[in-house]
């Protein structure tokens, strides 16, 4: 007779806001292996800039790394207007994130949306992960608008 699992706790607003500060600043770091160890393996990508959905983290992590073989690197990364919704065991995370990136010896700086689906894992470490994350632009309007 199988034995059930325990039931996973609830996510709380604490755990969610820390898990997406450990991944931002991750990112932030270009430290590829936290960056990518807050997700899961199974977790999807929807990014504005690619041509399609990304299926795994297997998939993100070799693009990443041609970036990276590129010359890319994270100069700085902000988030604001954080905003989670806590469903049990997972939440969604938004915020607006400004980021600068250099490649090649050229600088960009994109404004842009973010939602990332994080999930307390029924594994026995009851790890909180990304299953999803969903790149947007900023309407050059709003961004005129919530310049100073």
């Amino acid at each position: 007779m199988p034995v059930d699992d325990p039931p996973v706790a609830h996510l709380t607003e604490a755990e969610v806001l820390a898990a997406a500060n450990s991944l931002v600043a991750a990112f932030r770091a270009t430290d590829t292996r936290a960056y990518f160890d807050s997700f899961a393996e199974d977790a999807t990508f929807v990014f504005h800039t690619e041509q399609r959905r990304l299926a795994s983290r297997a998939e993100y992590e070799e693009l990443w790394g041609a970036w990276l073989a590129d010359g890319w690197r994270v100069e700085e990364c902000v988030s604001s207007s954080p905003l989670v919704q806590l469903l049990g065991a997972t939440a969604v995370f938004t915020h607006d994130v400004r980021t600068t990136t250099t490649i090649a010896g050229t600088t960009e700086t994109t404004r842009e949306r973010e939602t990332i689906v994080f999930h307390r894992s029924g594994t026995p470490n009851r790890s909180i992960l990304a299953v999803h994350e969903h790149l947007s632009p900023i309407p050059a309007s709003a961004t005129e608008e919530s310049t100073p």
